[in-house]
């Protein structure tokens, strides 16, 4: 037995290695530098309309009186997005990305966010083009339908075509075997590994049956019973908890590494001047090369940020995909700001609690091992001990909480994304079932100690990744065509044309209709 886990672990590293360091970071650096060009680095250039678009809009009145059966409002999607991108990569995720790769591995997350939010933009847009209605009323969208309808739509060669539908297949597989790893499994065991640290340490309980650790099960089974009751409702009821959790959690995170920040603002300076420092391999390591260092600090950055915002993952926009929008550039400006949140806003608050803590050497960008030995702190547990070392005990209990909110939050998004992965592969029937089966899995996360399910899930992570890049890079002609129609007609203020609203013929005439009854 220990002889095959090994065999699955040395393939499944292989495959990581390919699918993550070889072609995908490489490809998804790539995809976010061409759709920023194509679309005239809109994030730069248009960042006052698109950020007045979204954040500068929430509190305004909406103009829709009530949301289209089988859809969320434009904030909703967004904050179940971000319920699926904000977790323990926003917090342990980057951690682990300071002490692997150094202080430099901040400077690459941001790079892989800054280009990241185009490729989230674009994946956005494309999945409110290609949208359908499914039996339920309920709009399904995603990867799998513009890599099926778009680039291997009717009208394309045959080649194309299978080319297309297996992509789109292949993506919705591995979004189904991701939800339960990533999305579930790995964020439940975070939560009760912290919760138990945190709040029953030392406490020793009679395993139930003689094996069953009792409070792991325990927190498994509060968890399930919680999750149940969100998950098995759907997407309405999934978004109505994120959208009063997700702004809940995050504000009341940075505003505690703000305080952080602020009592050691004298470390604040020598931080930034490490990130920029260390970014391009400045940091040698025993037995290594400075080339060594910055590949390290390019990977670990880059890969970490998109574990946090999950640009080129395709996976969010299966959830944008349900907004109550018709416009797909203004779905597509919340894509912009979700990854602004997550890992401008979010994870830069958690590199600069890292790097102030005391526990990074900023003049060499070493994690001090020594200090860290004797405080008993890890990568898994840096910023807890940084926030116990400013609000006590009370400090290391809030990170608790926050990575239960975080993770646990992950887990309502994920679940949604696995939902459409099914729909898609079998039918609107199946979805309950697999709900059902979602929520049992809680409890062997909660179980779970072995690493190598989690090391599988990130592999399917990847392998996502590859076939949603694809098609966004085969369809950026119409990106750009989506894009300057919005500007022409929304920014520069064009009246004499008509939005391009979907790929759908009937939905344009449905509009064409409306419009000339006055009704929009």
């Amino acid at each position: 037995m220990d002889q095959f886990v090994e065999t699955i672990t040395a393939v499944n590293d292989k495959i990581n290695g390919f699918v993550w360091v070889t072609i995908g970071l490489w490809l998804l650096i790539a995809t976010g530098i061409i759709m920023s060009a194509v679309t005239g680095f809109f994030q730069v250039t248009h960042i006052g309309h698109w950020m007045k678009k979204t954040i500068g809009g929430v509190f305004q009145k909406s103009s829709h009186n009530k949301k289209e059966k089988g859809s969320v409002s434009q904030f909703q999607a967004l904050c179940t997005a971000l319920a699926a991108t904000i977790g323990t990569g926003n917090i342990a995720g980057v951690a682990a990305a300071i002490v692997i790769g150094g202080p430099g591995a901040v400077f690459w997350m941001w790079v892989a966010a800054f280009f990241g939010m185009m490729t989230n933009y674009s994946e956005n847009i494309l999945g409110i083009f290609f949208r359908r209605k499914n039996k339920d009323g309920e709009w399904s969208g995603g990867a799998m339908y513009y890599l099926q309808d778009g680039l291997g739509g009717k009208d394309k060669p045959k080649a194309l075509q299978v080319i297309g539908r297996v992509l789109a297949i292949l993506f919705s597989v591995c979004a189904f075997l991701a939800a339960f790893g990533i999305g579930n499994m790995g964020q439940i065991n975070k939560i009760t590994i912290n919760v138990q640290s945190a709040f029953f340490s030392g406490v020793n309980l009679k395993p139930f049956f003689g094996v069953i650790p009792a409070i792991p099960f325990s927190i498994g089974v509060f968890i399930m019973i919680v999750g149940a009751l969100i998950i098995i409702g759907g997407l309405k009821r999934i978004a109505a908890v994120a959208e009063k959790v997700v702004p809940f959690m995050a504000i009341l995170y940075v505003l505690g590494a703000l305080v952080i920040i602020i009592i050691h603002i004298g470390s604040v300076g020598p931080a930034f001047v490490s990130i920029f420092k260390f970014a391009f391999g400045a940091k040698a390591i025993a037995g290594g090369t400075v080339g060594a260092m910055f590949k390290l600090a390019i990977t670990q950055g880059c890969k970490r940020g998109v574990f946090s915002n999950e640009a080129g993952l395709g996976s969010s926009v299966m959830v944008h995909s349900n907004s109550d929008v018709k416009e797909p550039v203004k779905q597509g400006l919340w894509g912009i700001f979700e990854v602004f949140a997550d890992t401008f806003v979010v994870c830069s608050m958690t590199a600069l609690v890292v790097l102030t803590s005391g526990y990074i050497d900023l003049e060499t960008g070493n994690f001090l091992t020594d200090l860290a030995a004797a405080n008993n702190v890890s990568d898994a547990n840096l910023v807890a001990k940084a926030f116990g070392g400013t609000f006590g005990p009370a400090g290391e209990m809030f990170i608790a909480v926050a990575i239960f909110l975080f993770a646990f939050t992950t887990v309502l998004g994920w679940s949604h994304y696995g939902s459409k992965a099914v729909e898609y592969l079998i039918n609107e029937k199946a979805v309950i079932f697999y709900r059902i089966i979602f929520v049992l899995f809680m409890i062997v996360g909660a179980l779970a100690t072995s690493s190598l399910a989690w090391d599988i899930s990130d592999t399917f992570n990847g392998m996502m990744m590859i076939p949603n890049l694809i098609g966004v890079l085969s369809l950026s002609p119409l990106v750009y065509k989506l894009t300057r129609n919005y500007v022409d007609r929304k920014i520069k203020g064009k009246t004499n044309l008509e939005p391009m609203l979907s790929f759908d013929p009937e939905i344009q005439k449905e509009h064409a209709a409306k419009v000339a009854e006055g009704a929009e």
